[in-house]
């Protein structure tokens, strides 16, 4: 063991919307006259959605002009919703602020130059030498690869604490000009959230711990798929960020991810038989039932992913660590059980990390 997970934390927005308020508003003030809103009410509902967060009122978004008003609303509100998930995630453990050594954060619904961790730094009190690593555009994926960004910093640092922050404000990158089905989709699928994970090396004295719901993490894996780049992400112009979602990303997990992590546990002696638990990114109902398919296993395995995207929606690099808390509070893993975690992003690409819950035999 090189590292263990402290605590997870997520923050989410005070605005909380049932799908329908959020459709009837799409189609009134966003696309207007262009789409039918039976159309969107058809995507909206096919996305498995009950309720979102958003950043701001609904009533609000219409008054939007561009980017860059929508990008200081992404700035103000990312760090307050950043330095929120932090400080929870730290006092749950009774670390504070002054006590980080190193802190990763992902987003890819905005831009800040300094960037995210660093605005939150003076708003905390994080120390004038800790050590910041901003991880901008991978998107979906993110989640899971600040996990194994902690991971390989502590191995160097093994008395060290580590925090990744992941704030993602997808409402503000909806285009009200865009009626491709991918920003349909979109529009009905992603919410708001930030989200928080606090880290160990295993020669910090709060490693010590047989707790099952302070996982070890062992391993990960990256994995890039060739002539896949259009497969998810950002066109950027002059009205922002307008989303590429190709829909034959089902098909690319299907065709890829069963042997990405049967590899993966063969390096590490271990078989899907092995795994007890799994913490997957809730890509949206058609990706999560290809991974199922890829996994060969039932829908209960990703039960904790399915509830999430039907509360809170697709949070971008956020998502994957509401599951993981969620999963550590209502379903902590059997002593000694391997978990795997995992998510697909732009790249198109996916991330593996591989857990064990703590105690039982080895």
């Amino acid at each position: 063991m090189t590292m263990r997970v402290l605590s997870v934390r997520g923050a989410l927005p005070e605005h909380r919307h049932r799908q329908e308020e959020i459709t009837e508003s799409f189609t009134a003030t966003m696309v207007e006259d262009a789409v039918n809103p039976g159309v969107v009410e058809r995507f909206h509902r096919n996305v498995c959605v009950e309720t979102r967060h958003t950043v701001l009122p609904l009533e609000e978004y219409a008054r939007l002009d561009d980017f860059g008003q929508s990008n200081d609303v992404f700035i103000r509100a990312g760090v307050e919703l950043g330095a929120r998930a932090v400080v929870d995630a730290l006092k749950s453990v009774g670390l504070t602020p002054a006590d980080v050594d190193y802190i990763v954060s992902c987003t890819v619904t905005g831009l800040a130059v300094p960037s995210l961790e660093a605005r939150v730094a003076a708003e905390i009190g994080l120390r004038p030498d800790v050590v910041r690593l901003p991880l901008v555009g991978l998107g979906c994926v993110a989640g899971v690869a600040g996990i194994a960004r902690l991971h390989d910093l502590l191995r160097g640092r093994p008395d060290g604490v580590a925090v990744l922050m992941s704030v993602e404000l997808c409402s503000l990158t909806l285009q009200r000009d865009d009626t491709s089905v991918a920003n349909l989709v979109a529009s009905g699928l992603f919410g708001d959230g930030a989200a928080a994970v606090v880290a160990v090396g295993s020669e910090h004295a709060l490693a010590q711990s047989d707790d099952p719901a302070r996982p070890e993490v062992l391993a990960s894996r990256s994995r890039l798929y060739p002539d896949s780049e259009r497969m998810m992400g950002w066109d950027v112009g002059s009205g922002g960020l307008r989303i590429v979602l190709d829909p034959s990303v089902p098909d690319l997990v299907r065709r890829h991810i069963g042997d990405d992590v049967r590899g993966f546990l063969t390096d590490h002696r271990l078989t899907r038989d092995d795994l007890g638990w799994y913490v997957a990114h809730p890509g949206g109902p058609k990706v999560l039932e290809a991974l199922q398919e890829a996994l060969e296993v039932e829908r209960d395995a990703l039960g904790v992913t399915w509830d999430s995207l039907r509360r809170i929606g697709n949070l971008s690099s956020s998502s994957v660590l509401h599951v993981m808390a969620d999963t550590l509070a209502d379903r902590p893993p059997p002593p000694g059980s391997y978990g795997l975690m995992l998510a697909m992003g732009p790249g198109f690409c996916s991330e593996f990390v591989l857990l064990r819950a703590p105690g039982g035999e080895r």
